[in-house]
């Protein structure tokens, strides 16, 4: 059986902002960084074999701090990646909320199917080992979703810099 620790990344200015982020790269805040530093430490007496995570900078930023101690191989994947949010991206939430879903945007069921790849590929690389996966609010989610065979909406929403654990 192989643990996954799923890791949302550090709180970034764009969350403090109300950005729609998506695929757009983000950068911590000094909170973020504090965020991912006692993540850091609360983890530290848990043995990882390998750390993956989103390719976006948001998510690297975070992992290079959860790594600073374990110095793991760091593994990048766009599997992990957020929502693609299409023209949306970069947009003020407040001001989109009651707006109809353009139609380039990812849909939720292209998100689970991610969500199940990504799923398969730990299995896959990573079986019987201990793996901290670093990636995003909503894709974490559609991973949780797909893992317990839920809703979305089913599954609670991640704080920053926080885990859930996963059996695989």
């Amino acid at each position: 059986m192989t643990t996954l620790y799923l890791i949302r990344h550090g709180e970034t200015a764009e969350n403090v902002m109300h950005i729609l982020q998506g695929h757009m790269p983000g950068t911590l805040t000094p909170q973020g960084i504090r965020q991912a530093e006692l993540l850091r430490n609360d983890l530290i007496d848990i043995h990882f074999d390998a750390l993956v995570c989103s390719d976006l900078k948001r998510c690297i930023d975070t992992a290079t701090i959860l790594n600073s101690e374990r110095r793991l191989p760091l593994q990048t994947t766009p599997l992990l990646r957020e929502r693609d949010w299409g023209s949306f991206t970069g947009k003020h939430i407040p001001d989109i909320q009651n707006s109809p879903l353009p139609e380039d945007i990812e849909s939720v069921d292209d998100m689970r199917r991610r969500a199940a790849s990504f799923l398969e590929f730990i299995r896959i690389h990573f079986p019987h080992q201990y793996v901290m996966a670093v990636g995003h609010g909503l894709m974490n989610r559609a991973i949780q979703a797909v893992h317990y065979n839920k809703d979305m909406h089913e599954i609670e929403r991640m704080g920053n810099a926080t885990y859930r654990i996963l059996k695989l």
